[in-house]
C-alpha cells in the first residue's frame, strides 16, 4: 500500500495518518513532538492506559510500522531528527531507558530488548536486521533454560558510530564515538573510539582516523 500511495502521488494520505496517529499516542498518554511523520501504523502496549513514559522528540520519522513497548518504569526516548524505517521494535521493561540519539539513521527490522538502558548516541547509523539486547538468559542452574533468571546490563552506543547490516550488541557492551561494527558481527565486550570491528566474536581490525 505504501509503495501504490508513493507511486501514485497520494503522498498527502501520509500526512493524514501522521496526525491520526500521533492524536492517538497522546491520548495514550505519549509526549510527542512537532512534524511527527508515519507512513505505517503503530503498536502500542504499555504498563498503564496514560503512560508518560514514551517521549519522542520534533522531526521524528517513521517510514513505516513501529512496536513501542513499556513494563514496569521502562521508558522510551527517540529525540529529534530521528529517522526510523519499518518494523522496529523498542521494548523497555523493569527500570529500563532506550534514548535513540538526536539524528540518528536507523534501518528496517532493528530490535532493542531493554532491561536494562540502551543508549544509542547522535547521529549513529544503524543498518538493517539488528539487534540489541541488553538483557539475557541465565543457564548456570541445571535444567531447562526457560525460567532461569535473567541478567541485566546497560549497553551504550557512542556518538557517529555505526553498526551494519545484522550485528548483534549483548548485554554489557559500551561502544565508543566513531566505531564501525561490519556486518554480522556479534558485539560481546566494550569497543574503544574510533575502532573497526567485524566477526564472531567482533575483534579490532583496525583503528580510523579520530
Amino acid at each position: 500500500m505504501r509503495n501504490f500511495i508513493k507511486s501514485t502521488g497520494l503522498t498527502f494520505i501520509f500526512r493524514i495518518n501522521s496526525i491520526i496517529w500521533a492524536s492517538i499516542l497522546r491520548l495514550n498518554g505519549v509526549k510527542v513532538g512537532r512534524n511527527f511523520y508515519i507512513e505505517g501504523s503503530i503498536y502500542l502496549k504499555l504498563r498503564g492506559k496514560f503512560n508518560s513514559k514514551i517521549i519522542i522528540g520534533n522531526n521524528v520519522k517513521v517510514f513505516g510500522d513501529i512496536d513501542l513497548r513499556t513494563r514496569e518504569d521502562g521508558t522510551i526516548l527517540i529525540n529529534d531528527n530521528v529517522d526510523l524505517d519499518t518494523n522496529i521494535r523498542l521494548v523497555a521493561a523493569r527500570s529500563g531507558t532506550i534514548t535513540i540519539g538526536e539524528g540518528a539513521s536507523v534501518g528496517c527490522n532493528l530490535v532493542i530488548n531493554a532491561g536494562a538502558s540502551v543508549s544509542i548516541g547522535e547521529n549513529v547509523l544503524i543498518g538493517p536486521n539488528v539487534v540489541i539486547q541488553s538483557s539475557n538468559h541465565g543457564f548456570s542452574e541445571p535444567g531447562d533454560i526457560k525460567g532461569q533468571v535473567y541478567i541485566h546490563e546497560e549497553i551504550s552506543v557512542g556518538k557517529g558510530s555505526w553498526l551494519a547490516a545484522n550485528v548483534v550488541v549483548l548485554p554489557g557492551c559500551k561502544i565508543g564515538n566513531g566505531v564501525v561494527v561490519g556486518a554480522s558481527a556479534v558485539v560481546t565486550k566494550s569497543i574503544e573510539s574510533n575502532n573497526v570491528v567485524v566477526g564472531i566474536p567482533a575483534k579490532i581490525i583496525y583503528k580510523r582516523n579520530s
